[in-house]
């Protein structure tokens, strides 16, 4: 049927013709909008990056300030009653 002077394409020219039906100006259009992209996100990323590690210490200063208060100002109002009690007439040097 067919002659012996037929051959069979080689990997290496279907390559090229698949190098030849890519449309590198597309291609490269989209390369370029995405590194664009890319250019304007990374100064956002270090602009926020510090911002949320501040968020975090935020909460835990939040935290401490909700804390229960009235355990330690009464422990300090104890103290000081009982140093106006056993003192109340008695001068009070510090040292």
């Amino acid at each position: 049927m067919f002659p012996n002077a037929y051959v069979r394409p080689s990997l290496l020219s279907r390559s090229l013709s698949a190098a030849k039906a890519i449309n590198w100006s597309n291609l490269l259009d989209g390369t370029q909008k995405t590194l664009g992209v890319i250019n304007q996100a990374i100064p956002l990323v270090y602009q926020v990056k510090p911002l949320l590690s501040n968020v975090k210490t935020m909460f835990k200063i939040v935290d401490a300030v909700k804390g229960d208060d009235t355990l330690n100002m009464s422990g300090v109002n104890k103290k000081e009653e009982a140093i106006i009690s056993n003192n109340f007439n008695k001068p009070i040097f510090y040292i």
